[in-house]
């Protein structure tokens, strides 16, 4: 696994996480996962931070103070050793971190700016999903997101459920002839919520483009192939006080959407 170490000191290491790969094992699958990475290139770091327990499966995070989405990638921030795993898990629970993500999602935005600030609970249709809005269960967590338009734009799109004028591609994917609009985000949690950013694109009616869990008979742009999701930057302070913003260049992938 070749993992990008974007920033390190005595402290703190933080990489550029792919997309595709789980921050930790989830105690059902075989997956190799960063957790392994670090526990291979780290090893010192094996008893810093906190298990989880799944189907009474201990899973070990090293290091881990927050996490990305399988599929999501971008930066990554881990804790080196005890002191700095604690303070950063309290910056992070103070909402001191600042977290700048980048994303495509289905159809034109209206609004350039806006503020989401709607609850999130789980759904009562899937275990795996979250829910802002009407029929949210369970406790509903305070949850707000704010987003900005960079671009909007035509692109052709592949999925499994298009309507219009399909043509047969690959593995009986289907590829639009007509092209589908999609905008281009910049988005920035306040808070850190399970899925947030999906959940609350979901609630706008512009889910997260190649959203298999939450649009998934939605379109996705016919060369993207993973979910439209970019931790771009993350701004902190270290053990010494000093701030630092890390960012993660922009995937190849998305980066011919902004710039078309």
């Amino acid at each position: 696994m070749k993992i990008k170490i974007l920033y390190e000191d005595k402290d703190i290491l933080a990489i550029d996480k792919p997309s595709g790969i789980s921050v930790h094992a989830d105690g059902r699958s075989k997956e190799k996962t960063i957790t392994d990475w670090v526990l291979k290139n780290y090893p010192k770091m094996k008893n810093v931070g906190e298990s989880i327990f799944v189907d009474d499966k201990e899973i070990k995070r090293p290091g881990i103070v927050h996490r990305l989405d399988r599929d999501t990638s971008g930066v990554l921030i881990l804790a080196k050793n005890k002191k700095a795993h604690e303070f950063l898990k309290n910056q992070f629970k103070d909402r001191e971190v600042k977290k700048t993500y980048n994303t495509i999602v289905s159809g034109w935005v209206k609004n350039d700016h806006g503020i989401i600030n709607k609850p999130i609970g789980r759904s009562p249709a899937d275990f795996r999903r979250r829910l802002a809005g009407r029929g949210a269960r369970g406790e509903l967590r305070e949850a707000i997101t704010e987003y900005k338009v960079l671009k909007r734009f035509n692109a052709l799109a592949s999925s499994k459920f298009l309507p219009l004028r399909p043509q047969a591609g690959p593995s009986g994917i289907k590829i639009s002839k007509m092209p589908t609009r999609f905008t281009f985000l910049e988005v920035k949690p306040k808070t850190g919520r399970t899925h947030q950013i999906r959940v609350h694109m979901k609630f706008l009616n512009h889910p997260v483009a190649c959203d298999s869990l939450y649009d998934p008979k939605g379109f996705c742009p016919k060369e993207l192939n993973r979910l439209a999701l970019h931790a771009k930057s993350i701004e902190f302070k270290n053990l010494k006080g000093k701030t630092i913003k890390i960012e993660s260049p922009l995937p190849k992938n998305f980066e011919k959407y902004l710039k078309n």
